[in-house]
């Protein structure tokens, strides 16, 4: 049995747009390098940055990136709790939250690992950076380290959210 919708608590609406937004600095930057612009690297830093293939790669990270954030979304938003009508086969139905509660919870985790060491940026050496792009870079990649933290919050809103009104029988 799904619970009625409630309206989620106004930090976590907050928290949930953030995550869109602090991954956003760090994708630009990929961008830009996609474009062709060296963003922060040398001559021959940036060579490696200069293929097809890496230029996708940029690309598609960036976006991946930012959809994956945007997802948050629908952790504070109707259609994170009934999918829109306009979905093929099965618009109109609940949304499980066992299965987003748990795929949540684990991006939260790998996010908050992966991104643990970024406050330590300036500590590791980046050969083929200026010392300027190593600056600004850093400053770019540093909101990424709060990405899995407001998402797990978020997540853990949602969760109680969603199961607050279940009777057990």
């Amino acid at each position: 049995m799904t619970p009625p919708p409630t309206t989620p608590p106004r930090w976590a609406v907050r928290a949930a747009h953030a995550t869109a937004l602090l991954v956003l600095p760090s994708g630009l930057w990929r961008i830009a390098l996609a474009l062709g612009h060296p963003a922060g690297y040398t001559a021959e830093g940036f060579a490696d940055f200069q293929s097809p293939d890496a230029r996708l790669w940029l690309v598609v990270l960036s976006v991946v990136s930012e959809l994956l954030a945007l997802l948050t979304i629908g952790l504070v938003r109707p259609w994170g709790e009934t999918l829109p009508r306009w979905v093929p086969y099965v618009g109109g139905r609940a949304v499980p939250t066992r299965p987003v509660v748990v795929t949540a919870g684990l991006g939260a985790l790998a996010l908050t690992a992966l991104w643990a060491g970024i406050p330590w940026w300036w500590t590791y050496p980046h050969d083929g950076m200026t010392d300027t792009g190593h600056l600004v870079v850093g400053i770019l990649y540093q909101p990424l380290v709060l990405w899995g933290p407001l998402l797990a919050a978020v997540t853990l809103s949602y969760h109680r959210r969603r199961t607050r009104h279940r009777t057990t029988a």
